[in-house]
C-alpha cells in the first residue's frame, strides 16, 4: 500500500520478471505457482491474489515483501498489543481488544459477586480464581481506559502568590488546567501554641485533601501528600498534623501518617433550629 492507493501487483511482477530476465513459465516453475495463475495476476483478471501466492512470486523473482501498517489518521504507528504473550488455561491468547488486569483480591474478579462478604486470605478462597480478568462491558472498559489516561496526564503544582501568608494550596490538574484534586493546609507556630520560645518552630495543619469522585483510587491524593512533604522539606517544616475519621484515617495511614496518643477533642456548635426571641 502507498498511502490509501493499492499497488498494481501485476505491474510489480512484470517489472521484477524484466529485472530478473524471467519468462512467465520460468517464474512459475521457480515459485511453484501455476503459470495460468501468474498470467491472471499480471493481466489483472479474476479475484485478488492471496498474500502467500504473491509473496512466493516476488521471492522467486528476487524481490522482497515488506508490510507497513499505520493506525487511524493522527495516531501514527500501531502499538503492540499489551499482554500479547499471556495465555489462558487452555493455552489461548486473550482477546486483544480487552484490557487484562491481575486478580489481587476477590473483588478484582467479576465472577466473585459474593466477595464483599469474604475477607479470607488467597489460600482460603472458596473458589479457584483466575490470575487475570477483564471487563466485557464496553462502558466499563472505556471508563477504566479514561481513568488510566487521566492518571498518566495529571500534573501537580503548589499555588503561590495568591494566598494569605501561611496558607498552603496544592493542585492536581489535567493538561488543559481542569482541576481534579486539591490539598489545603495552614502553618502554625509551636512557639505560640506552647507559649515557649523554641526557635520559631513551625508545623502544618492539614485542612483537607479532595479528589474528583470518579477519579478516586488512582493515587492522586497520595501524590498530593507526596508533593506536600517535598514542599515541607524545602520550607524546613518537619511536622504536619491532621484530624480525621473513618476512611480518612486509612488514607492518611497509607500516606505515612501515624496516630498520636494525644489528640484534640472533636467538638461541635450546632445552631440548627435556634431562633432569637423578641425582647
Amino acid at each position: 500500500m502507498t498511502g490509501t492507493e493499492p499497488i498494481d501487483v501485476g505491474a510489480v511482477l512484470r517489472a521484477l520478471r524484466r529485472q530478473a530476465d524471467l519468462s512467465q513459465r520460468e517464474l512459475a516453475e521457480r515459485s511453484g505457482v501455476p503459470k495460468s495463475t501468474l498470467a491472471r495476476i499480471e493481466s489483472g483478471r479474476g479475484a485478488e491474489p492471496g498474500f502467500a501466492t504473491v509473496e512466493r512470486l516476488v521471492r522467486a523473482a528476487g524481490g522482497a515483501m515488506t508490510i507497513g501498517v499505520s493506525g487511524p489518521p493522527g495516531l501514527g504507528q500501531v502499538p503492540a498489543t499489551p499482554d500479547d504473550e499471556r495465555r489462558d488455561e487452555a493455552g489461548r491468547r486473550y482477546p486483544p481488544h480487552l484490557d487484562l488486569r491481575e486478580v489481587r483480591k476477590l473483588t478484582d474478579w467479576p465472577g466473585a459477586w459474593w466477595a464483599h462478604w469474604y475477607t479470607l486470605p488467597r489460600e482460603r478462597w472458596p473458589l479457584r480464581v483466575p490470575a487475570v480478568t477483564y471487563d466485557l462491558d464496553r462502558r466499563r472498559r472505556d471508563e477504566r481506559r479514561w481513568r488510566e489516561r487521566v492518571r498518566q496526564q495529571v500534573r501537580l503544582r503548589r499555588v503561590t502568590g495568591e494566598l494569605p501568608e501561611g496558607s498552603w494550596r496544592l493542585l492536581a490538574e489535567l493538561p488543559d488546567g481542569a482541576p481534579v484534586g486539591e490539598l489545603r493546609a495552614h502553618e502554625r507556630s509551636t512557639d505560640l501554641l506552647l507559649g515557649e520560645n523554641l526557635g520559631d518552630q513551625r508545623e502544618l495543619i492539614l485542612d483537607g485533601v479532595v479528589v474528583t469522585p470518579e477519579l478516586r483510587l488512582l493515587g492522586i491524593g497520595r501524590r498530593l501528600i507526596g508533593l506536600l512533604t517535598a514542599e515541607m522539606d524545602r520550607a524546613g517544616i518537619h511536622t504536619v498534623r491532621a484530624v480525621a475519621e473513618f476512611e480518612e484515617i486509612r488514607f492518611l495511614a497509607a500516606c505515612g501518617f501515624t496516630e498520636s496518643a494525644s489528640r484534640p477533642a472533636a467538638l461541635r456548635l450546632d445552631r440548627t433550629g435556634a431562633h432569637p426571641r423578641a425582647s
